[in-house]
């Protein structure tokens, strides 16, 4: 009887075990706190979001927030410059910024990169690379690589991956492992965009996290180059919020007011 307890015990423990990461990856977020402030110009809202789950801890994830009526993207190429983030921002009109999409060690771009109407690199089919941020006076959009129309003429492209949100739903099979500092772009429901930074997580909590901000309803989100690439910048009417990225990047992705297109 008593070995039937240990052995019944035992093999709870175990069943207990292999839940535990099914119940992390299942966990609600939910938004514990809320700081918002209007972006310098009143052009775009800045956001610093705490979200948390009853299996994790708590997580910050910080947006500039804007609408494509008001202010709209530029990709910012620079192929032998060294210049931080924070630098090139302070240099020009610019309300908020990222870093942008991958480049190999050569420093090359890495998928589709349009900036100011040019072509720098051309568009990839590759996994990872599986969606398009694109910009031209009046529309940002995410497109999934597969239904990207490279005919249109676009001023601003990124492409990059892997997607985190589609049609509101966090995507299914990202890596739920390894954590690092996260980048990543997204559309709204209402027709809005932002260009968002959040402290170490893994892909898959990214997505959850993303589709539990409500009110605001994600609608698409795709992440950028992460890690030690992560990079974010936004001035607001009290301060300019500044994170370094670790490392040397090849682009940035920038929100402009609209009357500089």
């Amino acid at each position: 009887m008593v070995k039937d307890l240990r052995r019944l015990a035992l093999a709870s423990l175990a069943f207990a075990f292999l839940l535990s990461p099914l119940a992390a990856a299942r966990a609600d977020w939910a938004v514990k706190s809320l700081e918002r402030q209007p972006g310098a110009g009143g052009t775009i809202e800045y956001r610093r979001y705490s979200l948390g789950a009853d299996s994790d801890r708590e997580v910050e994830l910080q947006l500039a927030l804007f609408s494509s009526k008001s202010a709209s993207l530029r990709v910012i190429d620079q192929p032998a410059s060294g210049r931080r983030l924070a630098e090139v921002m302070s240099g020009d009109n610019f309300l908020a910024g990222v870093n942008g999409g991958y480049f190999d060690p050569q420093g090359e771009p890495v998928g589709l990169l349009i900036s100011g109407g040019k072509t720098i690199a051309p568009f990839r089919k590759a996994r990872l690379l599986s969606g398009v941020l694109a910009a031209r006076p009046g529309s940002v959009e995410i497109f999934r690589a597969s239904e990207f129309p490279r005919q249109r003429s676009w001023r601003e492209a990124v492409q990059c991956g892997p997607f985190l949100v589609d049609q509101g739903k966090a995507v299914a099979g990202l890596d739920g492992e390894r954590s690092a500092r996260r980048t990543f772009v997204l559309t709204t429901t209402d027709g809005r965009a932002a260009l968002g930074y959040c402290e170490p997580v893994s892909l898959a909590r990214l997505a959850k996290i993303l589709t539990a901000l409500g009110p605001l309803e994600v609608a698409r989100a795709l992440n950028l180059d992460g890690g030690s690439s992560s990079a974010f910048w936004c001035a607001t009417k009290e301060k300019k919020v500044s994170i370094s990225e670790f490392k040397k990047v090849r682009d940035f992705v920038a929100i402009v007011p609209r009357s500089d297109r």
